[in-house]
């Protein structure tokens, strides 16, 4: 073999290797349930062994959309703030099922059984919210808390009120911003998006979306949490509310137990492949 072969050759098996190795860790990851569905370790698997593995040196930032307080709030939420090139407003209060159960509750309560997850694996993580009763933060700011604390990935949990006879979850990549700040992170955001997808689909067993995107992705320039974002960061519409089969879904706890193992899945196989804590983007 030509001795300038083999560098590259290392460099493929290593890939390969640690592609090999984050398939084999989810393939024995956290999917069991500890009564309430929340983040037990299955059968016979250690948690520790998981996180000196996996996620140890990682920060992760999951951003629970809107909040309970919002509604309470319409001058607070409603004033513009920057979004990458142009204003928009704050917040929002976000969708709710026919039977009213609120968007915001949902994302406050999958990303907390998330983060258990992600915690038992060694990450560090941070919410963009430490509750469900408050108001904000406006999405510059919770563009903000992912960049200060240099996440190695950070995803913006919803779910959508698209119309009733569409059903199926998608994942938003971000586009290049207005103000062309964003272009670190797009390359990593749409791998991110890919892997979240993938893992997503398979623990829910919830289509790809049907009604907007393609095959399960959008990439977007309106949005001011991917336009501001600095590092990887994807957007997750978990199903949307306005669709019977959906909603039912959406408002059981097993199923949002499965859900955040997705979820959890999904960024785990990101940080595995993409490398080492400082090849994240700052």
């Amino acid at each position: 073999m030509p001795v300038w072969i083999r560098p590259r050759l290392v460099q493929a098996v290593g890939v390969v290797a640690v592609a090999l190795v984050a398939g084999f860790g989810l393939r024995f990851a956290l999917t069991g349930s500890d009564g309430n569905g929340v983040g037990a370790p299955a059968p016979g698997v250690s948690p520790t062994v998981v996180a000196a593995t996996a996620l140890a040196g990682r920060t992760i930032v999951l951003d629970p959309g809107h909040n309970g307080g919002n509604n309470r709030a319409a001058t607070a939420i409603s004033r513009p703030v920057p979004a990458g090139g142009f204003d928009k407003e704050c917040d929002t209060v976000g969708a709710e099922t026919d039977g009213g159960y609120p968007e915001h509750a949902f994302t406050f309560d999958l990303a907390q059984r998330a983060a258990v997850i992600l915690r038992s694996r060694g990450a560090r993580v941070v919410l963009t919210r430490p509750n469900d009763d408050g108001v904000g933060p406006c999405v510059d700011e919770r563009a903000r808390i992912g960049n200060g604390a240099a996440a190695a990935a950070v995803v913006s949990i919803h779910a959508d009120g698209g119309p009733a006879q569409g059903r199926g979850f998608h994942v938003i990549a971000p586009a290049l911003s207005p103000d062309r700040t964003n272009a670190v992170i797009l390359a990593p955001s749409s791998r991110l998006a890919g892997t979240l997808r993938s893992a997503f689909g398979r623990a829910t067993g919830q289509p790809l979306a049907d009604y907007l995107g393609k095959e399960g992705m959008t990439i977007r320039s309106d949005l001011g949490g991917l336009n501001l974002s600095r590092v990887p960061k994807v957007f997750l519409e978990c199903g949307n509310m306005r669709n019977r089969t959906d909603a039912a879904e959406i408002v059981d706890p097993a199923w949002r137990a499965r859900a955040a193992s997705g979820l959890a899945d999904g960024v785990t196989a990101f940080l595995l492949v993409e490398g080492s804590p400082s090849a994240a983007p700052r």
